[in-house]
């Protein structure tokens, strides 16, 4: 019985690249109806900021326009605006948040 040895030689190498999934900002859009407490409410609850970051930031969305709020993988980011849209809305208020791609 004879074993046949055979030579393997591979030339190629095998790349692989991972990529990270994106990341993607929730930003509040500041209104005339919204009162401050809910926004701040909505900080603190859905996206879990501290006080003293939900304060500044509801601060920076009402003398800048807007803020982001938040950078999340896409479906937390959606999930957290859904919340957040959702609450505003059960409770009369017209708050708006949009997700874009974080740069």
């Amino acid at each position: 019985m004879s074993v046949d040895t055979t030579d393997v030689v591979i030339d190629e190498k095998i790349k692989k690249e991972i990529l990270m999934p994106s990341k993607y900002n929730v930003i509040m859009i500041n209104d005339e109806v919204t009162p401050i407490e809910w926004v701040i409410s909505v900080l603190k609850e859905i996206f879990k900021h501290s006080a003293t970051s939900a304060e500044a930031l509801t601060m920076a969305i009402h003398n800048e326009g807007s803020a982001v709020i938040g950078t999340y993988n896409y479906e937390v980011a959606e999930q957290k605006a859904h919340e957040a849209v959702s609450a505003s809305r059960n409770h009369g208020f017209p708050l708006q948040l949009k997700i874009e791609e974080a740069k």
